[in-house]
């Protein structure tokens, strides 16, 4: 067996959450098939080049629309997985080293590649090894910190969480892509977007003098609105700020559709980024081990 990863993420820090990671998980098998199925429909709708959230208005947004309906029937089937990461601006870490603080971003990428897809409980059958194909959208680092970045991702498989689970991740199939080739990393960038957007209270943004929000705005919202339903049918008791609950610890590999609130282990309280959410386990971004 062999899956794809897709995998992308937001320098911006928002009002209330920023550190935003996407993940799109896929078989091998599969993706032919499916991105020239979601080729087909950009053709129908007539979306010509890339999509993602920064282009959805009103007058694309029943197009948008289709493709979330379409994006999530497959995710509804378990043709792709979907994992969402984010850290709240009201806790700070408060345990990290500088050398830990700099590279902040890289830490939370491999906790998030490493936990958010429950990549060990992927491969019950142990004795029958799984291989990892991984495609990054470009990476915001030096060359050097991206390449040692994606040498930590290949060393999972040797790390002791895994041991058990008979996982490979050669050094070739770790890169770097741009979202423009990739149909599923698009739409998952749009789903990825809509969070920060919402998260962010960017829904109530009004532009600078003006009574009512704007048009780009209302449309941005509805197709929040049009996602979160479509999550619900999966979870009816959803909640987009919180991590996604488990009954068993293979429901982090097993569901199609996750949200992971990270929480450091030590974390002090910004009263000034408050914005009601409930409590998530802690996993802190120490070492890539």
């Amino acid at each position: 067996m062999e899956y794809t990863i897709y995998m992308d993420e937001s320098n911006d820090e928002g009002a209330y959450f920023g550190n935003f990671y996407g993940g799109a998980l896929i078989r091998s098998t599969d993706i032919d098939k499916v991105t020239e199925s979601i080729k087909a429909l950009k053709s129908e709708l007539n979306c010509l080049g890339e999509v993602k959230w920064g282009k959805v208005t009103l007058n694309y947004l029943e197009k948008y629309i289709a493709l979330m309906d379409y994006f999530f029937t497959l995710i509804e089937q378990d043709i792709v997985k979907i994992r969402i990461m984010f850290t709240q601006n009201y806790r700070q870490p408060t345990n990290l080293s500088l050398d830990q603080r700099a590279k902040e971003y890289e830490l939370l990428y491999y906790q998030f590649f490493k936990h958010a897809f429950g990549l060990k409980y992927c491969n019950p059958n142990s004795f029958l090894p799984v291989k990892l194909r991984i495609y990054f959208d470009e990476l915001p680092v030096s060359k050097q910190k991206a390449s040692d970045f994606k040498d930590f991702i290949t060393n999972i498989p040797n790390t002791r969480d895994f041991s058990m689970a008979n996982i490979k991740i050669n050094k070739e199939d770790v890169t770097e892509v741009r979202s423009h080739n990739h149909e599923i990393m698009q739409l998952m960038d749009i789903v990825l977007g809509s969070m920060y957007f919402k998260l962010n209270n960017l829904h109530l943004v009004k532009p600078e003098g003006q009574r009512l929000r704007g048009k780009k705005t209302i449309a941005k919202e509805k197709l929040y609105k049009y996602i979160n339903s479509r999550i619900r049918g999966i979870y009816p008791g959803f909640n987009v700020g919180v991590s996604t609950g488990i009954t068993d610890l293979a429901d982090r590999w097993n569901h199609p559709y996750r949200h992971w609130l990270f929480i450091p282990s030590e974390f002090r309280i910004m009263p000034e980024y408050s914005k009601k959410q409930k409590n998530s386990g802690p996993i802190s971004p120490t070492s890539m081990a």
